[in-house]
């Protein structure tokens, strides 16, 4: 089995920013893409940023110039940085990964995995 657990999410006011770590852990064999959701109160969630294992990266719209995503491939780990929030960036932030890993019976297999969030809050 694999697991994701995300760190650094708060509570900060407008302009300001915050850094946002998921560590992947398990019998991982290769992780391929990972990426940061959102879910704004009451709406749905939303791709924020994605980032391959060679380094290409992706972002929303409402979230380039601003945020940036990487990722240590040696430590199972993916960054997003969040500078210049705004109040609208207020949600539920989620980490998501495609993992390819080995189960306890030594198969490989492969896992669409999905942290428990942090909890981001932009003060106006």
């Amino acid at each position: 089995q694999v697991q994701l657990g995300e760190s650094g999410g708060g509570l900060v006011e407008a302009g300001g920013s915050l850094r946002l770590s998921c560590v992947a852990s398990g019998s991982i064999l290769s992780i391929n893409t990972m990426a940061w959701y959102r879910q704004p109160p009451g709406k749905q969630r939303e791709l924020v940023a994605g980032i391959t294992s060679g380094g290409s990266t992706n972002y929303a719209d409402s979230v380039k110039g601003r945020f940036t995503i990487s990722r240590d491939n040696a430590k199972n780990t993916v960054y997003l940085q969040m500078n210049s929030l705004k109040p609208e960036d207020t949600a539920d932030y989620y980490c998501n990964a495609d993992i390819q890993y080995l189960s306890s019976w030594g198969i490989r297999r492969r896992s669409d995995a999905w942290g428990q969030g942090t909890q981001v809050t932009v003060s106006s």
